[in-house]
């Protein structure tokens, strides 16, 4: 038998898992490029399970991306962000899920802040 606490981290797990796979699946059909998740789950001091990162050439499609993102989770999972950051300058879209963090990303700005080399330690994998 499951405890309660047991059963929260279940619904939390699988919950995410559709969020998880809606996040990916929609900077896909918006042919977001280089799209890694970081699994952070074993990373004391992260503040989130997984983040996306993905980069897209202009800022029109940095846009896009992240529009599209959130119209998908809310359509597929009714689920709203958090929070979401970087939208009128669209160099940087952060997408706040609590325990998703979706960034979507300029190249040059990718190559500036390196989350991927910040965050090493967590377990990544590609996404096409």
């Amino acid at each position: 038998m499951l405890s309660s606490r047991e059963k929260k981290a279940v619904t939390r797990l699988s919950r995410n898992s559709k969020i998880f796979k809606t996040v990916i699946q929609a900077i896909l059909d918006k042919k977001g490029e280089h799209v890694i998740s970081l699994d952070l789950r074993k990373i004391p001091e992260a503040s989130a399970d997984f983040f996306v990162v993905c980069e897209a050439s202009s800022t029109t499609q940095i846009k896009a991306i992240s529009d599209f993102i959130e119209s998908e989770v809310k359509r597929v999972c009714n689920e709203a962000p958090y929070k979401h950051e970087g939208k009128q300058a669209a160099q940087w879209v952060l997408i706040d899920y609590i325990n998703i963090v979706v960034h979507v990303m300029h190249p040059e700005s990718r190559r500036f802040y390196k989350l991927e080399d910040m965050w090493s330690d967590a377990v990544a994998q590609g996404h096409e």
